[in-house]
């Protein structure tokens, strides 16, 4: 029997069109997810008016911003849609263009009513049907519109790579996330919706305070909670409170500030339309019994993270909580702002220093920890009282750097300064009776006259305006320490210690813990916390006399002489001024226990 091609061939070409028939259509496409915000409540509210203001808004600009960029909308799910692109760049301007035009569109509408959308883009590869696509590609762009603020638009890395030089705007990445139902962690990327900053029109710039100025924005509710709504709004106006307590910070109203509320904005316009140099924002997402805070602070002018925080808590007691994350916010930036002022002041030249710059120079220069550097400090501040002898800070940093000069650095007598410095503080208080740190300022002076009593009032005074200062807390448990109550001193000291960990008079603090146990006869405890206080402050004299004065105490001589040479050589008038004649913050029966320490090291006084 002769054979024919087609008898050879045919099954098999019948075979390869049903394969052709079932073969899966895929493609790489550029990925747009949006839903509107809040869209549940939205409809409780307003059923048939949130649907005509959402088919108008499509109607009239969605649809059209769509196919101006060459976009097919795969389907609409009722609070959203589903879009596709050819072109990653379209996808990412028709999503900026929309989320624009979508602040304009809502300025006459009550804020309650407003159709706010979050918009995810991604580009990966989709299974394509008639009426749908499918795949990674799509699910990650749900994610990641889930994951954007109301009016924002959030990215994924491959998105960001293939725009970020092609596209004039803003990114800002917000880390690893890790995506519902998504193996691995994507790296994902905020867009600006705003114009560039010079290219913002339309809003006067309002000039900056002369001190650091913040305005906290409110904080977002990811959660689609209403309930969690009413406790972002409560912890963000806890945090304008108790920022407004420190007398170092210029604090926007809660009015200004929530503004704000419900729009994407680009800090940079919110910095000149409100005349700050910092904002805070943040947002709130919760999760069955669980709540995740983030918050960062950034410079209005550059856009740069300055700080930033999570904070993961179980929600049991709700008020317990808005206390817990406003102090521990609140707590963190005000070093931070306070850091980078005095970094920003070391950077201009010292002929160009306002009152305010000019004290931020000397506190930058205490912080150094030098003879030299003290006495540069000491003629900075002297110079913000020259420039404005109606600023508070130029008095207080004085008083500061006397104090050093005289406790740490031996470079003057306690007679010498004692009433300059009392009189500084009470004119710093004269300028400003509610300003926490002046009273602080005057507690410490008490305290070096032996005033303990008065040094507790004007701490205790301190922290009735502003509990978080970590001075007042500085200058109460040093106080207790000296008074005869040091395990109380230290748990205040401890407390300045974790309220502000960056602070310039960190190794003093460090010193007065050590004070402490060496009265109490801890004296193994000592020595510890004196070696690890060297390791980060090695040039500060009195860590080495207590040194000296615990290893004599528990009979290890040669490492006492050791410190003592140490402290000799560091600050060779130390021990004369302080140590052979008592100092009046210091009782009897303290001075001669550190008398008895440092003679069985070796000291001959």
């Amino acid at each position: 029997m002769q054979l024919r091609a087609d008898d050879l061939f045919g099954p098999m070409r019948l075979e390869g069109a049903a394969l052709a028939t079932e073969r899966v259509e895929r493609k790489l496409a550029a990925i747009l997810a949006a839903d509107i915000a809040g869209y549940s409540r939205l409809m409780g509210e307003d059923e048939e008016g949130t649907h005509e203001r959402f088919t108008a808004h499509c109607r009239q600009l969605v649809d059209p911003k769509i196919r101006e960029h060459r976009g097919r909308t795969v389907k609409n799910t009722g609070d959203g849609m589903l879009v596709e692109f050819p072109s990653v760049v379209g996808a990412v301007r028709c999503a900026v263009e929309i989320q624009r035009s979508m602040v304009d569109r809502n300025a006459e509408t009550a804020e309650d009513k407003r159709i706010i959308f979050r918009i995810g883009v991604n580009l990966g590869d989709v299974i394509v049907e008639e009426d749908d696509i499918y795949g990674d590609g799509v699910n990650i762009a749900a994610r990641l519109e889930a994951l954007a603020e109301p009016g924002g638009i959030c990215i994924s890395r491959t998105v960001h790579d293939q725009i970020r030089d092609k596209l004039p705007y803003t990114f800002e990445e917000i880390g690893e996330q890790q995506l519902k139902n998504i193996a691995r962690p994507m790296q994902v990327y905020r867009v600006s919706t705003q114009q560039d900053a010079g290219a913002v029109t339309g809003s006067a710039s309002l000039p900056l305070p002369d001190k650091p100025s913040i305005a906290v924005l409110p904080f977002t509710n990811m959660s689609g909670d209403p309930e969690q709504e009413h406790f972002a709004d409560g912890m963000v106006e806890d945090i304008i409170t108790a920022l407004s307590r420190y007398s170092s910070l210029f604090v926007i109203a809660r009015n200004s500030c929530f503004a704000y509320k419900g729009r994407a904005v680009d800090v940079r316009l919110v910095g000149r339309e409100l005349g700050v140099r910092y904002v805070l924002e943040g947002s709130l997402r919760k999760a069955t019994n669980r709540i995740r805070v983030t918050a960062q602070l950034v410079e209005a002018e550059t856009g740069k993270h300055v700080w930033a925080e999570r904070y993961d808590r179980d929600l049991a007691d709700i008020f317990a909580l808005q206390d817990e994350i406003t102090e521990a916010v609140t707590t963190a930036i005000a070093p931070v702002i306070a850091d980078a002022e005095r970094q920003r002041a070391a950077r201009k030249p010292p002929g160009n220093l306002d009152a305010w710059a000019a004290c931020q120079r000397g506190w930058w220069h205490m912080s150094k920890l030098s003879v030299e550097d003290n006495a540069l400090a000491e003629k900075f501040f002297r110079r913000a009282i020259d420039l404005d002898p109606n600023f508070a800070g130029g008095y207080k940093g004085l008083v500061s750097v006397l104090a050093d000069a005289v406790t740490v650095f031996f470079t003057r007598s306690v007679r010498e300064v004692q009433s300059l410095s009392e009189t500084l503080a009470r004119q710093a208080i004269a300028l400003d009776g509610a300003d926490a740190e002046a009273h602080a300022c005057l507690g410490a002076t008490l305290w070096r006259r032996g005033d303990h009593e008065g040094a507790r009032t004007e701490a205790e005074r301190a922290l009735a305006i502003n509990p978080n200062l970590a001075r007042g807390h500085a200058v109460l448990g040093t106080a207790l320490i000296y008074s005869g109550r040091p395990k109380e001193g230290i748990a205040a000291l401890e407390t300045c210690i974790r309220l502000d960990p960056r602070d310039t008079g960190l190794a003093a603090r460090l010193n007065q813990v050590a004070v402490a146990l060496y009265f109490l006869g801890e004296y193994e405890a000592v020595i510890g916390a004196v070696k690890r206080a060297i390791r980060s402050y090695p040039d500060y004299p009195p860590f080495y006399r207590w040194l000296a004065a615990a290893l004599g105490q528990l009979g290890r001589t040669d490492e006492a002489k050791e410190a003592l040479g140490d402290a000799i050589a560091l600050a060779p008038a130390s021990l004369d001024l302080y140590v052979r004649q008592r100092v009046p913050w210091m009782r009897p029966d303290d001075h001669a226990q550190m008398l008895e320490g440092l003679r069985k090291a070796g000291w001959e006084g």
